[in-house]
């Protein structure tokens, strides 16, 4: 194929991708609208909406008064983590926080739930007897959990849930329709762990939490890492599932699972049809797979396929590891993306090292990083489009005359905190959305590590002793 012509295929592949990912204003607006309008067709009934809309039982968020010695457990994938706080009220906050990480073996995740959960156990009670001078539990009072459990669960109560699916490589059968705070509490009592489950969540929910913590005017959680989620305080008279007597708060925090959100407003390529097809869950999660860490770096993979194929992109021969779903992750597609060198000499080594793709041009690297922006960018601005859509569903889309409240969303998850272009689009993107008067009262904030303190927070905020002091 002569080089001209190898140009101008590859010019055209990238022309016609960014058309079809492309994000005018008015497209996110009628996203936002779409997610509007899921959000209340999911809060209306069960499976009314692809948005679960799940109630978390989570009614009362922290509000920076709470005092003592709480744990966390943290369970979301291949690693878990136990932590604890001292809390100290309204003056002192965070005192002190201690955690440890533990890996956990390979044959437990597909072993029996007995197995597992007296592993945690077990490892948890070895952290309560590290437990030093510097944290104090008051006299007769038994320790206090929040589980974060980031596997989806039909919740029954704020410290009580049926686990409906493993995900993320666990299969122990036994404990799918279990309540995971009955299996964990049983794990427990073998292991002599005196301790109670204050509160079960996910680390969307948790991130909510810590953001609220810090912040009183934080109502909406987004976690934008491996995958996506959001969850946001709604009014509880807007919840029409939500039956029996309304929380005295008034207020319901929702866990959205906003990662299978779709609609027809999406802009979806190709690319995003065969990867979604060759899936392990097709059909599900379609706003994820646009928007999420995960996959991203897939997207890049599957159009520089097309590219080698079609137009030579890399000399006669396709690659070989080019060939691999999922040999591009999405942090070293964030380094191509970020490269400021004059000869892009991240791309030039990435592509060697990951694809074992030597001597690329600089122009070769050029679409590489043009690539990586086409992708990146519709993924960020779709994200904005989502959160505008639950400022809408919030009413917090406009001014009302006389009345600025502050609006902070607290956000977290490596995507977000890592890919910096990424996040800075976002941001950009969400303002543009908002108009110059509105963004002023709106913010975005990092909320660090939401899925452990959060958890801890909520056992506090949530705990069995709240109830006879204030009675």
């Amino acid at each position: 194929m002569r080089s001209a012509g190898r140009w101008a295929r590859a010019a055209e592949i990238l022309k016609e991708l960014e058309e079809r990912c492309g994000t005018p204003e008015g497209r996110l607006r009628q996203v936002a609208d779409a997610m509007a309008v899921e959000m209340h067709a999911g809060l209306a009934s069960e499976g009314g909406s692809k948005l679960k809309m799940l109630i978390s039982y989570v009614d009362n968020l922290p509000t920076g008064d709470e005092e003592g010695v709480f744990y966390a457990l943290d369970l979301g994938g291949t690693n878990f983590r136990v932590l604890r706080v001292q809390l100290g009220g309204k003056e002192a906050g965070v005192v002190n926080q201690e955690f440890a990480e533990v890996s956990i073996p390979p044959n437990l995740m597909v072993g029996t739930s007995d197995e597992l959960f007296d592993y945690i156990a077990a490892e948890l009670a070895k952290f309560i007897s590290q437990e030093g001078d510097n944290f104090h539990l008051p006299p007769g009072r038994q320790r206090e959990l929040g589980f974060t459990f980031s596997f989806p669960v039909m919740q029954l109560s704020i410290a009580s849930g049926t686990l409906i699916r493993w995900t993320k490589g666990f299969s122990i059968d036994d404990t799918v329709g279990q309540d995971v705070v009955v299996e964990l509490t049983r794990a427990m009592e073998r292991q002599g762990v005196d301790m109670r489950v204050s509160a079960l969540v996910n680390d969307t929910i948790g991130t909510l939490a810590g953001g609220r913590y810090t912040n009183k005017d934080a109502v909406i959680a987004v976690i934008l890492g491996t995958g996506t989620n959001a969850a946001y305080v709604e009014r509880a008279q807007a919840i029409p599932k939500l039956h029996g007597p309304p929380p005295k708060s008034g207020e319901m925090v929702i866990n959205m699972e906003w990662g299978n959100f779709r609609s027809s407003h999406l802009p979806l390529t190709e690319y995003d049809h065969a990867l979604d097809a060759e899936s392990l869950n097709p059909g599900e999660q379609i706003f994820e797979k646009i928007t999420s860490g995960m996959y991203l770096g897939e997207i890049v993979r599957r159009v520089l396929c097309k590219m080698a194929d079609e137009a030579a992109l890399f000399g006669d021969t396709v690659p070989p590891k080019l060939r691999t779903p999922f040999i591009l992750r999405t942090p070293e597609m964030s380094a191509m993306h970020h490269d400021t060198s004059p000869d892009l000499r991240v791309v030039g080594d990435k592509l060697k090292d990951i694809l074992e793709i030597s001597n690329t041009s600089l122009k070769t690297r050029k679409v590489v990083v043009e690539l990586c922006n086409i992708v990146a960018t519709r993924g960020a601005r779709l994200a904005a489009a989502g959160v505008f859509g639950i400022l809408k569903k919030m009413g917090r889309d406009t001014s009302r005359e006389a009345e600025t409240q502050k609006t902070v969303i607290a956000m977290d998850g490596g995507l977000y905190e890592h890919y910096t272009t990424y996040r800075t689009c976002l941001e950009n993107t969400l303002n543009e959305l908002l108009g110059e008067d509105i963004s002023k009262s709106i913010s975005v904030e990092h909320s660090n590590d939401g899925s452990g303190i959060g958890a801890a927070l909520l056992a506090a905020s949530h705990s069995h002793y709240l109830e006879a002091t204030e009675s």
